[in-house]
């Protein structure tokens, strides 16, 4: 029965896709797909890489009718993708993706070939990439193959004019920020041991925890799994626990804190990390992945790591507080370093016009 009910959806999907990409738009001007008939709004709760659509979209507004450029992200592909492409390319429409991390053996034990399955389909069909990052070229090229078609590394965006740092600026009591999606237990565990070293010097310091708890199946049992870390190490009285959170509240988020504390190793490209510096809060980070490529020189502190695509190697949690003490001391020249970068290198404007560019040149071809 399982069998036969996927068997109508495929035929669904292929009807549909034929349908949309049948008689594409001629007109010059980029009319992008998505992959989605709707995208979330930023009062909705979404995370990952449809939140680079949702950027895009406000200069290319989704067009489930009569597309002529799919628009793909390799973190939020479409489930229905091979026939998505196929259609796509039988229309002779450009494919441009834009290209996050991949599966490997530390980051997933089991199946990373099944799971990167997918992301070389993407990969290679489309006719331009977006790397997100160095990091997120090189894991490509590694784990995916190589390419013959053109592509450019372009950092993950974030737009200053609605993610701004708090004026008047917090008093320097300082509130860690640790968020996003917690699909590691390290990721937290790790910056609650942290936080504990830190009060040791800095009693008035407190941290807000907000986003997904997510690594196992029962996100309330997790939560109530790292809880019990913060009792045992007697913090959880100053730490607010909070959950998933929209677009729209991200930026509110960000003010109500000082400093980001993101110790996850390897990660591609956070957008987490280019919202909070926009908000003029550094950052303290594992030094691996495409993090160090986003916070530069100067608006945090990285926890030295190596490169490791077979085994995970955390952040200590001592290292994470001598660098939390070191920000703290030297707040207001990183806090101005970080928003200062924000703007200067990551602000959705410049983002949205390179893609501009490629996508004109793109439909016109």
């Amino acid at each position: 029965m399982k069998r036969f009910l996927k068997f109508l959806w495929l035929v669904k999907m292929t009807l549909i896709e034929r349908r949309r990409w049948w008689s594409p738009k001629r007109d010059g001007i980029p009319h992008v797909f998505y992959g989605y008939e709707k995208l979330p709004s930023r009062f909705e709760s979404a995370s990952g890489g449809i939140i680079k659509c949702q950027d895009l979209e406000s200069r290319f507004p989704n067009s489930p009718a009569s597309p002529n450029l799919l628009y793909l992200v390799s973190s939020a592909l479409p489930p229905h993708l091979p026939i998505l492409i196929k259609s796509a390319q039988k229309a002779g429409c450009p494919i441009v993706l834009n290209q996050n991390g991949v599966a490997y053996p530390a980051w997933h034990p089991q199946g990373w070939e099944q799971a990167n399955e997918s992301l070389a389909l993407a990969y290679h069909a489309a006719d331009w990439v977006f790397y997100q990052s160095y990091f997120c070229r090189v894991s490509a090229e590694r784990f995916l193959g190589e390419r013959k078609a053109p592509g450019a590394v372009l950092f993950n965006p974030v737009d200053t004019a609605v993610f701004t740092p708090r004026i008047p600026a917090l008093p320097l009591a300082p509130v860690i920020l640790v968020s996003g999606s917690h699909m590691f237990r390290y990721r937290l565990e790790a910056s609650i041991q942290a936080f504990a070293e830190l009060r040791i010097k800095q009693p008035n310091a407190t941290m807000i925890v907000a986003g997904r708890y997510c690594w196992g199946p029962d996100e309330a049992a997790c939560k109530q799994e790292i809880r019990e870390i913060a009792v045992q190490y007697r913090v959880n009285e100053f730490v607010d626990w909070r959950g998933t959170y929209t677009q729209a509240e991200a930026p509110a988020l960000m003010r109500e804190a000082n400093i980001l504390l993101h110790p996850k190793y390897n990660d591609p490209c956070p957008r987490l990390v280019v919202e909070a510096m926009a908000c003029g809060l550094p950052i303290v980070y594992s030094h691996s992945g495409g993090v160090p490529e986003l916070v530069g020189p100067d608006a945090g502190v990285g926890i030295t790591a190596l490169r490791d695509w077979d085994q995970d190697h955390p952040p200590q949690p001592t290292a994470l507080a001598e660098a939390l003490a070191f920000v703290v001391a030297h707040y207001a020249r990183m806090s101005e370093a970080a928003r200062h970068r924000a703007v200067t290198v990551l602000d959705v404007k410049t983002w949205q016009q390179q893609h501009a560019s490629l996508l004109e040149s793109l439909v016109k071809l």
